[in-house]
């Protein structure tokens, strides 16, 4: 099987790995509060915020058939989980303290 090849360049993938984990972070946080999927720690919606990211590296490691850092580098890797991680704690207080989901 002939590997795929990535049309962006490193910075447009940069940019939306970013945009991608600040998003999801953020629409993770913003249903945080109701735990729609129960109580369990597994079932908290950050541990799956971040099952996902995981499945989804690992999708794009298949799919392009090269280690994932030689697309998105390490350093771009760890902010971007960082960022997702501030978004999600930004949505959750956005959520409980303007919207009233509580």
């Amino acid at each position: 099987m002939k590997p795929a090849r990535l049309p962006a360049s490193g910075e447009q993938v940069r940019l939306v790995w970013y945009g991608l984990m600040a998003g999801g972070g953020f629409a993770f946080g913003l249903f945080a509060n109701k735990r729609p999927f129960g109580e369990g720690i597994l079932v908290h919606p950050l541990v799956l915020f971040y099952v996902l990211v995981a499945a989804a590296l690992l999708g794009l490691r298949l799919v392009l058939a090269r280690p994932v850092p030689e697309v998105i580098s390490d350093r771009a890797l760890v902010y971007g989980c960082c960022a997702g991680l501030f978004l999600f704690l930004i949505g959750n207080f956005f959520a409980a303290h303007f919207l009233g989901l509580r």
